[in-house]
C-alpha cells in the first residue's frame, strides 16, 4: 500500500500531465495564465497567488489571481524589484511578504522561460495545511517550476496562434478596403489648384508620423487622401485599415475598434480590434464626429498612453498606430454643445487637410470623367468608351451634391445604360435622373427655340413621334424633316405611315 507521501507525489505527477494534456491544445493567452494561477495555488495549497504573462520590458499582458492583494498595476515594479532578480534569470526564488512590502507571510516564485525571454511569472503565498501555515518545501518549488516551464511553451504557441490570427484578419480587411476602392487613387486625379495644393499638403505631412484629421464634403475623397498619406509614409509596409465609425452600430463599435474577450457575453467569442490589427500601420477612423462620448474617453487614452484594452479584458497592451481620421461635421460647433472632448480634437487634429467640394473644382470634371469611364467601361466588359461634347456638357452644368463619388456612380450608369461606345447626353441625363432636357445654354435664336421646344415636347412623350407632332400641330412629315435637319433622324417606327396605308386613308370616290 502506497504511503501518503508517495500518493501524494503520484498526484502531482498526474497533475502535470493532466496540465500539459489541458495546454496541448489552441489556447488563448489568458486562458493560459487563468489555469496555471489556478493550478498553482490549487495543488501547492496556497492561501493566494498570482500568474502574469510578460512582454518585453516586464510589461503586463495577461493577469490571473486568487485572493493576491496587490493591484494589476503594482505588478511591473513588484516583478523588477532586485528581490526577484533571481527570477527574472530563470530560477525559483523563496521570499518573505515583509522584504517586497506584501501583506503575506511566504512566498515562491517562478519564472515562465520561453528560449531565453521571460515569457511569465507565476507565484504562491502561504502554503496551508491541517496543522496551520507551514513553509514551502523543495519539492514544492520543483512543482512550480515544473507548473511554469509547461506554461511557457503555451503562452509562446497563443501569442504565434494570436500573431497569424491578426495577420489574416488584417489581410481580410485590406482585401476588402481594396476590393472597395477598385482602380486605385481615383478619387484623387485632377489638376485644379485646389487639388494640386491638397496633393501637396500630402506628400509632406505623409513623413511627419502626426495625426491627421481630413474635413471635407461626404464623396470628395477622405479616404483615398488617408491610403495616400500612408502609402507615401514609413508605415506603407504595415497595414492599412478603414473604419466607418458610422456604418456600425454603437453597440458593436467598440468592439470593433478595441477588440473583446471571449465570455464577455453569452456566445461572444474573443476578437481583436483595429487598433490591434493596424499595429505598425495605419487606422483610418471615418466619420469620428459620430463617436459617442464613452468612446471618445477610450478613444484618447489609447491616443496619449499609445495601449488599448479590450472590452472584459483585464489587461493593456501596447500600440503602434497612426490614425488618420476624417469628418463632414462641425467639430468645433460640437465642441461648444459639448458633443465633443476638446482634448480630443487637438489630439487628432494636429494637421488638418480640407478637400474642395467638386463644384468648386468643375476644371476636373473631364479627366475625372474619361477616367471613370474607362474604369467602368473595363470592368464592364465595354472598353474604348468616349463621351460625346453634349454629354460633358451635361456634367459640366451639374453641382454634384454627392461630389466624386457621385460624378462616378453617373458615369457607371451612364456606361451601362449606353447603347454604343459613345456616351451620349440622354445617356448622361437618365443616369442624372433628369426627367427632360434642360433649355440649352444660349438659346436665343428662333431656330434653337424651336428645336428646345420640340425635343421638350418628344421626350415628355417617350419619343411618340405621332403624340408629339399632334400636341405641336403639325404633320408627322413635317417632324420627320424638322428632326433629319437636326441630325436626330428617328428610326423607322410602327406610327410611322407606309404608302399602303397612306392609300387606305384617300377617300372614297365611289362613296357619293
Amino acid at each position: 500500500m502506497p504511503s501518503p507521501r508517495e500518493g501524494w507525489r503520484r498526484a502531482r505527477l498526474e497533475t502535470v500531465l493532466d496540465l500539459s494534456l489541458a495546454l496541448a491544445g489552441p489556447r488563448r493567452e489568458g486562458e493560459v495564465v487563468e489555469e496555471l494561477c489556478q493550478r498553482a495555488v490549487g495543488l501547492l495549497d496556497a492561501r493566494a497567488g498570482f500568474a502574469v504573462s510578460l512582454l518585453p520590458g516586464l510589461e503586463v499582458a495577461s493577469f490571473a489571481a486568487v485572493g493576491w492583494p496587490l493591484e494589476k498595476i503594482r505588478l511591473a515594479p513588484l516583478i523588477a524589484s532586485p528581490q526577484l532578480a533571481e527570477v527574472r534569470r530563470g530560477g525559483v526564488a523563496r521570499l518573505r511578504g515583509g522584504a517586497l512590502d506584501l501583506p503575506l507571510g511566504e512566498l515562491l516564485v517562478a519564472a515562465c522561460l520561453w528560449q531565453d525571454e521571460l515569457v511569465g511569472v507565476v507565484a504562491v503565498a502561504d502554503k496551508e495545511a491541517r496543522e496551520g501555515r507551514v513553509p514551502f518545501d523543495e519539492e514544492d518549488a520543483v512543482f512550480l517550476r515544473s507548473l511554469a516551464l509547461l506554461a511557457s511553451s503555451s503562452i509562446a504557441s497563443a501569442r504565434a496562434l494570436a500573431e497569424v490570427e491578426r495577420r489574416s484578419q488584417v489581410l481580410e480587411d485590406e482585401n476588402r478596403a481594396l476590393r472597395a476602392s477598385a482602380g486605385g487613387e481615383e478619387g484623387l486625379v485632377g489638376e485644379s489648384p485646389a487639388m494640386r495644393r491638397v496633393l501637396e499638403l500630402v506628400r509632406r505631412v505623409a513623413a511627419a508620423d502626426v495625426s491627421v484629421l481630413v474635413r471635407g464634403e461626404s464623396g470628395t475623397g477622405k479616404e483615398k487622401v488617408a491610403r495616400l498619406i500612408h502609402s507615401l509614409s514609413a508605415r506603407s509596409r504595415g497595414p492599412f485599415l478603414p473604419l466607418n465609425c458610422a456604418a456600425v452600430p454603437e453597440t458593436l463599435l467598440e468592439a470593433e475598434l478595441f477588440g473583446i474577450e471571449a465570455g464577455v457575453a453569452t456566445g461572444v467569442t474573443a476578437r481583436v480590434g483595429k487598433l490591434e490589427l493596424a499595429h505598425g500601420g495605419t487606422l483610418f477612423l471615418d466619420e469620428v464626429g459620430d463617436l459617442s462620448p464613452v468612446l471618445q474617453a477610450k478613444l484618447l487614452r489609447v491616443v496619449q498612453e499609445r495601449e488599448v484594452e479590450r472590452v472584459g479584458g483585464r489587461g493593456s497592451m501596447k500600440v503602434d498606430v497612426r490614425l488618420v481620421t476624417a469628418t463632414n461635421r462641425d467639430l468645433e460647433a460640437m465642441m461648444e454643445d459639448g458633443l465633443f472632448r476638446r482634448d480630443l480634437y487637438y489630439r487628432l487634429r494636429v494637421v488638418e487637410l480640407f478637400l474642395p467640394p467638386l463644384r468648386q473644382r468643375r476644371e476636373d470634371i473631364p479627366l475625372l470623367a474619361r477616367h471613370f469611364l474607362r474604369l467602368h467601361g473595363a470592368r464592364l466588359g465595354r472598353e474604348r468608351m468616349t463621351l460625346s461634347r453634349g454629354a460633358l456638357e451635361l456634367l459640366l452644368r451639374h453641382d454634384y451634391p454627392g461630389n466624386v463619388r457621385e460624378l462616378e456612380n453617373v458615369l457607371e450608369a451612364a456606361v451601362a445604360m449606353s447603347p454604343s461606345s459613345r456616351v451620349e447626353a440622354e445617356d448622361v441625363r437618365l443616369a442624372l435622373g433628369m426627367g427632360e432636357p434642360p433649355p440649352l445654354a444660349g438659346g436665343t435664336t428662333l431656330e434653337e427655340v424651336t428645336r428646345t421646344h420640340v425635343l421638350r415636347v418628344l421626350h415628355a412623350h417617350r419619343d411618340n413621334r405621332t403624340a408629339a407632332a399632334r400636341e405641336l400641330g403639325i404633320d408627322r412629315s413635317t417632324l420627320y424633316r424638322m428632326l433629319a435637319k437636326w441630325n436626330a433622324t428617328p428610326v423607322a417606327r410602327r406610327d410611322a405611315p407606309t404608302h399602303d396605308h397612306a392609300k387606305n386613308m384617300l377617300p372614297n370616290r365611289r362613296r357619293r
